[in-house]
Protein backbone atom coordinates (compact mmCIF):
# COMPACT_ATOMS: atom_id res chain seq x y z
CA UNK A 1 0.00 0.00 0.00
CA UNK A 2 1.70 3.64 -0.51
CA UNK A 3 0.35 6.88 0.70
CA UNK A 4 1.39 9.76 -1.24
CA UNK A 5 2.52 13.20 0.16
CA UNK A 6 0.69 16.48 0.78
CA UNK A 7 -0.59 17.96 -2.49
CA UNK A 8 0.30 14.64 -4.62
CA UNK A 9 -2.58 12.21 -5.34
CA UNK A 10 -2.33 8.27 -6.06
CA UNK A 11 -1.41 9.17 -9.29
CA UNK A 12 1.79 10.14 -7.87
CA UNK A 13 2.86 6.44 -7.76
CA UNK A 14 2.35 5.45 -10.92
CA UNK A 15 5.57 5.39 -12.07
CA UNK A 16 6.84 2.82 -8.83
CA UNK A 17 3.84 0.53 -9.54
CA UNK A 18 4.61 0.51 -13.04
CA UNK A 19 8.01 -0.91 -11.68
CA UNK A 20 7.21 -3.17 -9.52
CA UNK A 21 7.59 -7.22 -10.40
CA UNK A 22 4.17 -9.00 -11.54
CA UNK A 23 3.93 -10.21 -7.79
CA UNK A 24 2.99 -7.33 -6.11
CA UNK A 25 -0.60 -5.95 -6.01
CA UNK A 26 -0.55 -2.01 -5.70
CA UNK A 27 -3.23 -0.12 -3.67
CA UNK A 28 -2.67 3.67 -4.17
CA UNK A 29 -5.44 5.54 -2.24
CA UNK A 30 -6.50 9.27 -2.25
CA UNK A 31 -5.82 10.50 1.41
CA UNK A 32 -8.39 12.33 2.59
CA UNK A 33 -8.54 15.59 1.22
CA UNK A 34 -7.09 14.85 -1.74
CA UNK A 35 -7.64 13.98 -5.32
CA UNK A 36 -10.90 12.38 -5.16
CA UNK A 37 -11.15 12.16 -1.84
CA UNK A 38 -10.98 15.85 -1.80
CA UNK A 39 -14.31 16.46 0.25
CA UNK A 40 -14.44 13.23 2.61
CA UNK A 41 -15.01 14.19 5.92
CA UNK A 42 -14.21 13.73 8.66
CA UNK A 43 -10.34 14.44 7.64
CA UNK A 44 -7.94 12.79 10.57
CA UNK A 45 -5.00 10.36 11.71
CA UNK A 46 -7.75 7.83 12.81
CA UNK A 47 -9.84 8.27 10.06
CA UNK A 48 -6.59 7.91 7.56
CA UNK A 49 -5.29 4.97 9.73
CA UNK A 50 -9.11 3.42 9.28
CA UNK A 51 -8.97 4.02 5.49
CA UNK A 52 -6.21 1.83 5.20
CA UNK A 53 -7.20 -0.82 7.49
CA UNK A 54 -10.57 -1.17 4.96
CA UNK A 55 -8.56 -1.72 2.01
CA UNK A 56 -6.82 -4.99 3.01
CA UNK A 57 -7.83 -7.75 5.09
CA UNK A 58 -4.43 -9.37 5.08
CA UNK A 59 -1.04 -8.52 5.89
CA UNK A 60 0.78 -5.70 3.95
CA UNK A 61 3.95 -3.51 3.18
CA UNK A 62 2.90 0.02 3.79
CA UNK A 63 4.89 2.46 2.44
CA UNK A 64 4.41 6.50 2.30
CA UNK A 65 6.21 9.29 1.10
CA UNK A 66 6.72 12.68 3.21
CA UNK A 67 3.25 13.12 4.41
CA UNK A 68 1.98 9.77 3.11
CA UNK A 69 5.60 8.32 5.41
CA UNK A 70 4.20 9.75 8.85
CA UNK A 71 1.09 8.82 8.21
CA UNK A 72 2.29 5.51 7.28
CA UNK A 73 4.64 5.31 10.43
CA UNK A 74 1.41 5.73 12.78
CA UNK A 75 -0.76 3.10 11.14
CA UNK A 76 2.32 0.96 11.65
CA UNK A 77 1.63 1.37 15.17
CA UNK A 78 -2.22 0.73 15.02
CA UNK A 79 -2.33 -1.58 12.63
CA UNK A 80 -0.03 -4.17 14.25
CA UNK A 81 0.73 -7.11 13.60
CA UNK A 82 -0.64 -6.89 9.84
CA UNK A 83 1.43 -3.95 8.78
CA UNK A 84 4.66 -6.44 8.48
CA UNK A 85 7.41 -4.06 6.72
CA UNK A 86 7.62 -0.54 6.03
CA UNK A 87 9.04 1.83 3.19
CA UNK A 88 9.83 5.20 4.28
CA UNK A 89 10.68 8.24 1.52
CA UNK A 90 11.43 11.30 2.98
CA UNK A 91 9.37 10.79 5.72
CA UNK A 92 10.61 12.31 9.52
CA UNK A 93 8.22 10.91 12.94
CA UNK A 94 6.94 14.27 13.68
CA UNK A 95 8.36 17.07 16.17
CA UNK A 96 9.27 16.19 19.33
CA UNK A 97 9.40 19.12 20.85
CA UNK A 98 5.78 20.39 22.34
CA UNK A 99 7.04 24.23 22.04
CA UNK A 100 8.10 23.77 18.46
CA UNK A 101 5.23 21.24 17.36
CA UNK A 102 2.51 23.98 18.86
CA UNK A 103 4.17 26.58 16.67
CA UNK A 104 4.31 24.50 13.28
CA UNK A 105 0.47 23.99 13.72
CA UNK A 106 -0.24 27.81 13.97
CA UNK A 107 1.90 28.36 10.75
CA UNK A 108 0.28 25.36 9.24
CA UNK A 109 -3.28 27.34 10.49
CA UNK A 110 -2.28 30.29 8.63
CA UNK A 111 -0.97 28.39 5.32
CA UNK A 112 -4.00 26.84 5.29
CA UNK A 113 -5.86 30.07 5.51
CA UNK A 114 -4.21 30.95 2.57
CA UNK A 115 -4.43 27.88 0.68
CA UNK A 116 -8.13 28.52 1.07
CA UNK A 117 -8.57 31.98 -0.32
CA UNK A 118 -6.52 30.99 -3.54
CA UNK A 119 -6.45 28.91 -6.66
CA UNK A 120 -5.25 25.22 -7.37
CA UNK A 121 -3.36 26.53 -9.66
CA UNK A 122 -0.83 29.15 -7.75
CA UNK A 123 -1.06 26.70 -4.46
CA UNK A 124 0.80 23.85 -7.13
CA UNK A 125 3.18 26.44 -8.44
CA UNK A 126 3.66 27.83 -4.82
CA UNK A 127 4.23 24.30 -3.47
CA UNK A 128 6.71 23.42 -6.17
CA UNK A 129 9.09 26.40 -4.77
CA UNK A 130 9.04 24.40 -1.56
CA UNK A 131 12.57 24.56 -0.28
CA UNK A 132 13.11 20.76 -0.36
CA UNK A 133 11.10 20.85 -3.78
CA UNK A 134 12.71 23.62 -5.61
CA UNK A 135 15.65 21.77 -7.08
CA UNK A 136 13.13 18.87 -9.60
CA UNK A 137 14.13 18.39 -13.22
CA UNK A 138 11.94 19.97 -15.21
CA UNK A 139 10.52 16.56 -16.07
CA UNK A 140 9.34 15.77 -12.53
CA UNK A 141 7.70 19.22 -11.74
CA UNK A 142 5.65 19.25 -14.65
CA UNK A 143 4.19 16.09 -13.86
CA UNK A 144 3.86 16.75 -10.51
CA UNK A 145 2.26 20.30 -11.45
CA UNK A 146 -0.43 18.16 -13.23
CA UNK A 147 -1.33 15.71 -10.43
CA UNK A 148 -1.67 18.95 -7.64
CA UNK A 149 -4.17 20.61 -10.18
CA UNK A 150 -6.37 16.99 -9.27
CA UNK A 151 -6.69 18.53 -5.66
CA UNK A 152 -9.09 21.70 -4.08
CA UNK A 153 -8.10 24.23 -1.88
CA UNK A 154 -10.29 23.47 0.51
CA UNK A 155 -9.29 19.68 0.65
CA UNK A 156 -5.55 21.35 0.66
CA UNK A 157 -6.21 23.47 3.39
CA UNK A 158 -8.37 20.50 6.23
CA UNK A 159 -5.45 18.39 5.61
CA UNK A 160 -3.04 20.52 6.41
CA UNK A 161 -5.19 21.21 9.55
CA UNK A 162 -5.29 17.72 10.51
CA UNK A 163 -2.97 16.09 9.19
CA UNK A 164 -0.15 18.49 9.31
CA UNK A 165 3.27 18.05 11.32
CA UNK A 166 2.06 20.33 13.83
CA UNK A 167 -1.15 18.61 14.47
CA UNK A 168 0.40 15.26 15.00
CA UNK A 169 2.17 13.78 17.66
CA UNK A 170 5.54 13.01 17.59
CA UNK A 171 6.72 8.87 17.57
CA UNK A 172 10.42 9.49 17.86
CA UNK A 173 10.09 8.09 21.41
CA UNK A 174 8.27 4.94 20.40
CA UNK A 175 10.62 3.92 17.28
CA UNK A 176 12.45 1.60 19.61
CA UNK A 177 9.51 -0.44 19.85
CA UNK A 178 8.48 -0.87 16.28
CA UNK A 179 9.96 -4.69 15.67
CA UNK A 180 9.42 -4.81 11.81
CA UNK A 181 11.59 -3.87 9.11
CA UNK A 182 11.96 -0.14 8.34
CA UNK A 183 13.43 0.60 4.69
CA UNK A 184 14.20 4.42 5.07
CA UNK A 185 14.96 6.14 1.41
CA UNK A 186 16.11 9.41 1.18
CA UNK A 187 17.53 11.15 -2.02
CA UNK A 188 21.40 12.08 -2.34
CA UNK A 189 20.27 15.84 -2.57
CA UNK A 190 17.75 16.31 0.13
CA UNK A 191 20.70 16.70 3.00
CA UNK A 192 17.54 17.88 5.42
CA UNK A 193 15.69 14.22 5.73
CA UNK A 194 19.31 12.40 4.75
CA UNK A 195 19.88 13.48 8.31
CA UNK A 196 16.22 12.71 9.79
CA UNK A 197 16.70 9.04 8.18
CA UNK A 198 20.27 8.54 9.61
CA UNK A 199 18.70 9.20 13.10
CA UNK A 200 15.46 7.18 12.35
CA UNK A 201 17.95 4.31 11.62
CA UNK A 202 19.95 4.36 14.99
CA UNK A 203 16.60 4.34 16.65
CA UNK A 204 14.57 1.92 14.90
CA UNK A 205 15.50 -2.18 15.91
CA UNK A 206 15.44 -3.48 12.43
CA UNK A 207 16.11 -0.49 10.16
CA UNK A 208 18.09 0.20 6.49
CA UNK A 209 19.00 3.11 4.73
CA UNK A 210 19.02 3.56 0.94
CA UNK A 211 20.65 6.77 -0.54
CA UNK A 212 19.30 7.10 -3.81
CA UNK A 213 22.07 9.26 -6.03
CA UNK A 214 20.76 12.17 -7.70
CA UNK A 215 17.39 12.30 -6.43
CA UNK A 216 16.00 14.73 -4.08
CA UNK A 217 13.38 14.54 -1.63
CA UNK A 218 10.69 13.48 -4.16
CA UNK A 219 12.76 9.90 -4.72
CA UNK A 220 9.73 7.55 -5.94
CA UNK A 221 8.84 10.41 -8.52
CA UNK A 222 12.68 11.40 -9.68
CA UNK A 223 13.23 7.60 -9.56
CA UNK A 224 10.88 5.26 -9.54
CA UNK A 225 12.44 2.43 -10.81
CA UNK A 226 14.99 2.56 -7.76
CA UNK A 227 12.27 2.63 -5.09
CA UNK A 228 10.55 0.16 -6.81
CA UNK A 229 13.62 -2.02 -6.43
CA UNK A 230 13.91 -1.34 -2.95
CA UNK A 231 10.40 -2.38 -2.42
CA UNK A 232 10.61 -5.56 -4.34
CA UNK A 233 13.71 -6.34 -1.83
CA UNK A 234 12.74 -8.12 0.70
CA UNK A 235 16.41 -9.72 1.82
CA UNK A 236 17.51 -6.86 3.69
Amino acid sequence: MLLHGFTNTSASWDGVVAALPGRYRSLAPDIRGHGTASGATPIGLESVIEDVAALTDGPFTLAGYSMGGRLALHAAFALAPRVQRLVLIGASPGLPDATERSARRQADERLADDIESSTIKVIAARWAQTPVLADQPAKVRSRVDADRRRNTPAGLAAALRALGTGALPSLWGRLPRLLIPVELIVGERDQKFRATAERMAAALPIAHLSVVAGAGHAVHLEDPAAVAAIIADTSR
